[in-house]
């Protein structure tokens, strides 16, 4: 062990019970090395380097002295254990997605309850007897082994089946025969990024070449798509597509429903593009056909073949979308769904039928149409929510989706093309009633006056006299839209008087594309803006006050959050930034993390540097602040936003802020688990130290 890594005594049960959080954590001693870096005539300090290499030994002794102190503290809670036990009350129920039919088969996933993971079954007709396929929780003693891909041939005979283990993004996959669910010998590995299309006797696939060192450290350039044939070893698989002159590009196939086509799609986002390219290729034929060529920042995405034409979603010179039909006799584009007011979620063709689906205010409306754009209906939703799937292929009778909201737990409803009946088809069988709780949308103004949404939910009766333990939550980035989602876990955290606020900041796809731009490389503080706008709409309202007031975020989130405590550190009281890109001038640098310049910029640009380097939550933590009680959360396999830029971060935090800030800055570094938690155990006892460490920082008990 470094003689400069130690760990000092820890604070005792007792000492908790009589001090409270005014006694301050002994921190592990973090090693500093005087390393600089230069961008564009500024002289940047990066003194934990060393902590990048998570592999090493001293890192891993860092690691430990790190999670001592931390969960010596979770430990001394003394409502910890029962908040454990009521998360497993209410998270242990029947769970199911929507099935989808081959053949005579119907496949769905289902977990009883408590399971790690989600097992696979099928049955024959609806009303059939389920038997297992796929069962993940029995190929690792820990459950952490995830099914991450099931994709079925066409007549139904061979399945693809991805794992991944520990949290990885890195996946391996193996060939299932359907007829007895026995697997092939072959293994595919070293796929990353893809999924399995089929097109006769085989699929294709995306890959990375094998890493010379460990998975984690892996480059991730050159991303190739092979195709694999049934029976033969991945040595033979066919080499379909690669660009090593451009090795940051990612490449992805997918075939249409009758598998006459293979679509290649490109994109280049490490140079900051935020669209991509399509091309074709005919079975039989030698050579891909643009569809449309030019990587801009346009995106397309074919939704399937009408004869020799091609049926594509895209926000091509439509920011809220649109649907077009490529006529491949004279490379023109007919308009289907053209666009409107409310941006275009989803599309899906199904019974012959076009399924689209919009946000209205973050909230779903699904439209039905034939091929040729004509409304036909609208399909009838149990209220304000979120509706997802209507997915199935061209001779289906009927096709399912599921719909949720803050207070409505995921529900199972089967469409009839024929009628345009929806009935209910599975409903959860939860131990509460999902009628105690409340959900209300807001609206608010950010810092420059723009409309902001945000979903309050919280259990009826609530009073809004400042006093109510409140979490914010947000993300903002990379088109991605919040919608309303009920999760079993919130359920506690109400009945003790909780608050759950989901904010639907600039940056995401709440609004269209526009939307997107308004939160993403030179205009990243607006996302900023808009979250602190909501702490202080919750505050001003008297739903709580900033010393009953957390704030939550994962990933982009996690930068959120860590932004914002620099930004406003007075306005909260409890912080949990997850799995966060935190060094904003190296992330880039990291596994796929040039993929998301595209979003955020790159200090490689003078302009783009100036902008990252203001706001990187890591370069910006105030020597001797304030700051609100943290827990950082990351994972030891968390091979998308590498840990490192949660050790750094956090050594950081610790170094400027440890002495002079009464509230406990403290990391959380969960084993055997990645980009979040790899089964449902360390899912629940990740939650549970989340409110367990939120009600002790606030004063609170959980009855």
């Amino acid at each position: 062990m470094n003689s400069k890594i130690f760990l000092m005594s820890l604070i005792t049960a007792s000492a908790l019970s009589e001090y409270g959080n005014t006694q301050r954590l002994a921190y592990p001693e973090t090693r500093k090395q005087a390393h600089f870096d230069e961008y564009h005539g500024v002289k940047v300090a990066d003194p934990y380097r060393w902590l990048e290499d998570d592999r090493s030994e001293e890192t891993a002794e860092w690691v430990k002295a790190q999670n001592e102190v931390t969960f010596g503290y979770l430990r001394a809670i003394p409502f910890r254990e029962k908040i454990i036990r009521d998360l497993e009350k209410a998270y242990n129920y029947p769970k199911y997605s929507a099935p989808r039919k081959k053949g005579e088969y119907f496949y769905f996933y289902k977990n009883d309850g408590l399971q790690n993971q989600a097992v696979l079954y099928r049955q024959k007709g609806l009303d059939g007897t389920p038997e297992v396929v796929v069962d993940p929780n029995k190929l690792s003693p820990d459950g952490t082994t995830r099914l991450t891909v099931f994709s079925l041939s066409k007549d139904g005979a061979y399945a693809v089946l991805g794992f991944s283990k520990g949290g990885s993004d890195w996946q391996e996959y193996q060939v299932m025969k359907m007829q007895d669910l026995s697997k092939l010998s072959e293994k595919v590995e070293w796929v990353k990024v893809s999924g399995a299309a089929w097109q006769g006797d085989g699929f294709y696939y995306s890959r990375y070449p094998k890493p010379d060192g460990s998975a984690l450290a892996a480059k991730n350039e050159n991303h190739q798509v092979f195709f694999h044939r049934i029976g033969t070893p991945q040595t033979d698989d066919k080499l379909v597509f690669e660009d090593p002159a451009n090795p940051q590009r990612f490449h992805t196939v997918g075939t249409t429903e009758d598998e006459q086509y293979a679509i290649l799609s490109v994109s280049d986002r490490g140079k900051g593009k935020d669209g991509n390219a399509i091309w074709a290729l005919k079975n039989g034929a030698t050579r891909f056909v643009p569809l449309h060529e030019e990587i801009t920042d346009s995106q397309f995405r074919v939704i399937d073949n009408i004869g020799t034409d091609f049926l594509i979603e895209t926000n091509d010179q439509a920011p809220n979308g649109k649907v077009v039909l490529f006529k491949t006799a004279d490379r023109t584009w007919q308009p289907i769904l053209p666009e409107r007011e409310e941006p275009l979620e989803n599309a899906e063709l199904a019974g012959g039928k076009l399924f689209a689906s919009y946000l209205k205010d973050v909230t779903t409306r699904t439209y039905v149409y034939n091929p040729q754009g004509v409304l036909q209906s609208e399909i009838a939703l149990p209220g304000l929510g979120a509706a997802a799937g209507f997915g199935g292929e061209k001779d289906d009778a009927f096709v399912f989706y599921t719909f949720t909201s803050f207070n409505y737990p995921s529900t199972i409803f089967r469409y009839d093309i024929a009628s345009g009946k929806s009935s209910v088809f599975r409903e959860p069988e939860v131990a509460f009633k999902p009628s105690d709780y409340e959900t209300k949308q807001v609206f608010y103004p950010s810092k420059d006056g723009t409309r902001i949404p945000a979903f309050i939910t919280y259990k009826k009766g609530l009073k809004l006299d400042g006093t109510n333990p409140t979490i914010l939550y947000g993300y903002g980035g990379f088109n991605v839209s919040l919608p309303p989602a009920f999760s079993p876990t919130r359920i506690p955290f109400f009945d003790q008087g909780g608050v759950y606020v989901q904010a639907n900041l600039r940056g995401g796809s709440e609004y269209g594309e526009k939307w997107h731009e308004q939160g993403m490389k030179l205009k990243k503080q607006n996302v900023f803006d808009d979250f602190i706008a909501a702490a202080e709409f919750l505050i001003r309202e008297k739903y709580t006050s900033p010393e009953r007031l957390a704030i939550q975020g994962g990933s982009n989130g996690g930068l959120l959050v860590g932004a914002v405590m620099n930004q406003r550190p007075e306005l909260f009281k409890v912080a949990f930034p997850a799995v966060g890109v935190m060094d904003m001038l190296r992330f880039h640098k990291f596994t796929i993390g040039w993929n998301w310049i595209a979003d955020y910029g790159s200090s490689d640009n003078a302009e783009e540097f100036k902008v990252l380097y203001g706001y990187s939550p890591l370069h910006n933590i105030r020597a001797g602040g304030h700051y609100p009680a943290t827990m950082i959360t990351t994972a030891d396999h968390d091979d998308r936003v590498v840990p490192a830029h949660s050790f750094k971060y956090a050594a950081e935090l610790q170094a400027k802020a440890g002495n002079s800030s009464a509230n406990p800055l403290l990391i959380r570094i969960d084993t055997n688990s990645g980009h979040g938690a790899s089964n449902t155990k360390k899912a629940l006892e990740t939650q549970a130290d989340i409110y367990a460490f939120l009600f002790r920082n606030m004063g609170l008990t959980w009855k």
